[in-house]
């Protein structure tokens, strides 16, 4: 897969921001000319946060600024993995570095959606079978809309309007998921468009979960609600505040921005070309 992105910003003081946008080590097979660039350049510093996810710290501005990523990476040409017989373990039972998953969070408030969870979900067979079904109710309760949500929107905001972005429908799945006790975490990363019809708008990050059930996560996404090829996570976390795209410290509105993720057999897309303007879903704060 080559994947990338690239964000331009016009800014009158400088900000220092935190940048995700690199696969996680442990989600993709292998990462190969890998590169990072700023014009005009800025001092970089690489670390890993406390869920693993790469991140960068830099200073942008002031003016205008372009931030652009690009990386080949090796993924599993087999679609997500499914385990329709897997069963949800007892919360006595769960490991310790999963039960973090199993709490309400800024955006997935499990705690104020107890009731409506069990009142839904309630009577349906534990494990995958109850997994998937709030899936399923996500996805067609839940009208995509862009425009329709911001960075502040949680999980009951969506509930109650019924309607939002993939980062709306992976929050309130992951806050029904919890309510039940069953762990689960937010990702996001890049989503190419492989054996799908590829919807005729500019590309995106994808936001999406991962459940645990059985003794493993495994992918769902609500947004899609399809088993699909070619994921690359970028960010695991407790929800989109653990993992945005670009925290920034102050004022940093974006002007332009691109994401592409294709197969390496597609021509390439270059810096050169102009980024796409207009819509888009920023997950920054």
């Amino acid at each position: 897969m080559r994947v990338g992105c690239e964000f331009v910003h016009d800014l009158i003081w400088p900000v220092a921001v935190v940048l995700q946008v690199e696969p996680r080590p442990d989600a993709v097979l292998g990462v190969l000319d890998a590169a990072l660039t700023t014009d005009p350049p800025a001092t970089v510093h690489r670390y890993l946060d406390l869920y693993g996810n790469v991140c960068r710290r830099l200073t942008l501005g002031p003016g205008r600024s372009r931030i652009h990523y690009q990386a080949e990476v090796e993924v599993a040409a087999d679609v997500d993995e499914a385990a329709a017989t897997a069963v949800q373990p007892a919360v006595a039972d769960l490991p310790d570095d999963v039960l973090h998953f199993t709490l309400a969070s800024r955006y997935c408030e499990s705690d104020r959606l107890a009731n409506t969870a069990w009142a839904l979900f309630g009577g349906i067979p534990t494990g995958w079978t109850r997994a998937q079904a709030v899936v399923d109710w996500v996805h067609q309760s839940v009208a995509f809309t862009h425009g329709s949500s911001n960075s502040t929107t949680s999980a009951t905001q969506t509930y109650v309007q019924r309607r939002g972005v993939c980062r709306d429908f992976a929050h309130l799945a992951v806050a029904f998921l919890r309510a039940l006790n069953i762990p689960a975490r937010y990702c996001f990363g890049y989503l190419p468009d492989i054996d799908v019809v590829p919807i005729p708008e500019p590309m995106d990050f994808a936001a999406w979960l991962e459940a645990y059930i059985g003794d493993r996560w495994y992918t769902f996404d609500p947004r899609n609600n399809q088993r699909r090829t070619g994921r690359v996570v970028i960010g695991r976390g407790r929800d989109a505040l653990d993992i945005a795209m670009l925290t920034s410290y102050g004022s940093a509105p974006l002007t332009a921005m691109r994401v592409a993720a294709e197969p390496v057999a597609c021509e390439p897309w270059s810096s050169s070309r102009p980024p796409v303007l207009g819509a888009f879903e920023a997950e920054a704060s």
